[in-house]
């Protein structure tokens, strides 16, 4: 089949051509929180035929933070240590509040923007702690920051173990993935191939998209299971080498805990230096905190939107109790979650 693009009325034609000719539901997750961003806010999902069912994917990296990550970091805070991290991150509530709760009463909690401001802080405060999230496109300057003696709280994950899982797991039949081209742009493709199942790497306008989901469906259609990188114009088989030397030379692959999916095998990122480890450091602090009751709030069901086993409408909190203003679970908190994208632009 040729697989030409063109504008994005030519594109939904295409989509719609190739979606009649495979006459069965077809499962697509995309799987980073600017597609997710993308798709809610040009309207994607609703223009798609109706045997093309689009979800959404573990690719927030507020979303996937372990409780467990929130409510340590929170009380090291309430405990007197500095803490900066990016501003989502301060409002997601954990069984200790949040760490803009904690900001509140009095403990140093910062937001920033930049590896280079926390850097900034760290002059006026030495003994400042650094919650590092989010997946293989963050983690490089998290590796920057560590190059310069800042200390770090990792809750950095590798991406692809998740995917990986959501494959095996059968929860979902996913019949393809629209794979993230930030994460691609430091691996490269090559790692992709490893799951069998059809892939398109895409860029993050509204017509990369598109062009993503005709391509698998054309995968799809002929029987394919291949990794696409339409995102070319950035993404190289090999990715980004100077970027993947920070990371290997800075953190230790480890298991890793996500909301959602629990602990996931070599799919975390800790620091490889004990004295910049933060959970090393202040151990002492934290083995004197009771975290036995360090869960999700009650009613909250992100673990199973971020698994796509559940759509933010479906959960009884959605717009209710939990909203972009008073947010309940990290899904409504994030601008990239699946649960605040649905509030802004579906509901």
């Amino acid at each position: 089949m040729k697989k030409e693009t063109n504008s994005f009325e030519k594109l939904l034609d295409k989509i719609f051509q190739v979606a009649i000719q495979i006459k069965r539901e077809v499962v697509l997750m995309e799987v980073c929180g600017t597609h997710t961003q993308t798709v809610s806010s040009s309207g994607i999902r609703s223009l798609l035929p109706k045997n093309v069912k689009l979800l959404t994917g573990p690719g927030c990296p507020v979303c996937v933070t372990a409780q467990e990550d929130i409510d340590r970091v929170v009380a090291l805070a309430q405990a007197g240590v500095p803490i900066a991290t990016y501003g989502d991150m301060l409002r997601v509530p954990g069984f200790f509040g949040s760490l803009e709760q904690a900001r509140s009463q009095g403990a140093k909690v910062f937001s920033v923007y930049s590896i280079e401001e926390a850097l900034e802080l760290k002059k006026d405060f030495p003994d400042l702690v650094f919650l590092g999230l989010g997946f293989e496109t963050t983690t490089p300057m998290t590796a920057v920051a560590l190059k310069n003696g800042l200390v770090v709280y990792s809750a950095h994950k590798l991406f692809l173990p998740a995917m990986n899982v959501l494959l095996q797991s059968g929860e979902v039949k996913i019949d393809g993935f629209i794979s993230p081209g930030h994460i691609a742009t430091i691996i490269g493709t090559t790692p992709f191939k490893h799951l069998k199942v059809a892939q398109v790497i895409t860029g993050f306008e509204a017509e990369d998209v598109l062009v993503a989901i005709y391509l698998l469906l054309c995968q799809i259609w002929d029987g394919k299971k291949e990794v696409e990188n339409e995102y070319v114009r950035l993404v190289k088989k090999d990715g980004n080498q100077v970027a993947q030397k920070l990371i290997t030379e800075n953190f230790q692959i480890c298991d890793g805990n996500w909301r959602g999916f629990g602990e996931i095998p070599n799919s975390g990122l800790e620091v490889k230096n004990p004295k910049l480890n933060a959970k090393i450091k202040y151990r002492k602090i934290l083995s004197k905190i009771d975290f036995s009751q360090s869960k999700k709030p009650t009613g909250c069901r992100c673990g199973e939107i971020i698994r796509g086993t559940l759509s933010p409408k479906q959960c009884p909190m959605f717009g209710k109790a939990c909203t972009p203003e008073n947010p309940y679970g990290p899904c409504m908190v994030s601008q990239e979650g699946a649960c605040n994208n649905y509030f802004r632009y579906v509901v």
